[in-house]
């Protein structure tokens, strides 16, 4: 597999195009399961969170995935909370600026990490409800995993 690159632009259409019409308890279950499904495929050492708010509705720790992938996915979802935005959109709009997250958020790092893998799931006419976030891979390899299972989801969702 060929290792993507986004381009602030093309984070942006993503998060429109990934907007859904609605988001359930069951869609969380079906969201984390496909992209379990997507990560076992691959042999992806991952760990996949789903939270609605402050509520965790979906948490899967797949082989070669180690606590250290928890803190991870906890630090990204932070950052897709407090922004709004997928944590990898948040972290190339700073490097946009010729700048860091890092350097620039004032941001406690062992609390928030602008790194690739969490998402907002974003309802039509409400806004951002949750998250969905995977840790494990290479940044940019952990956004392109949630794009392409948020893709999927979505066409199932309409």
């Amino acid at each position: 597999m060929t290792t993507p690159s986004f381009t602030v632009p093309e984070l942006e259409a993503q998060e429109a195009e990934l907007e859904l019409p609605r988001f359930t308890y069951e869609d969380a279950w079906t969201l984390g399961s496909l992209l379990r499904e997507l990560a076992v495929a691959r042999h992806a050492p991952v760990t996949i969170d789903i939270h609605r708010g402050p509520q965790q509705l979906f948490r899967c720790a797949l082989p070669g995935s180690t606590p250290d992938n928890d803190a991870w996915v906890d630090r990204k979802r932070r950052v897709t909370e407090r922004y709004a935005a997928a944590s990898y959109l948040v972290g190339a709009r700073f490097r946009a600026k010729n700048t860091t997250f890092e350097a620039s958020s004032h941001l406690n790092p062992d609390t928030y990490a602008a790194h690739g893998g969490s998402f907002p799931l974003r309802v039509t006419d409400t806004g951002v409800i949750g998250t969905v976030t995977v840790s494990g891979l290479p940044q940019v390899e952990d956004h392109a995993l949630v794009v392409e299972a948020l893709r999927a989801f979505k066409g199932q969702v309409g």
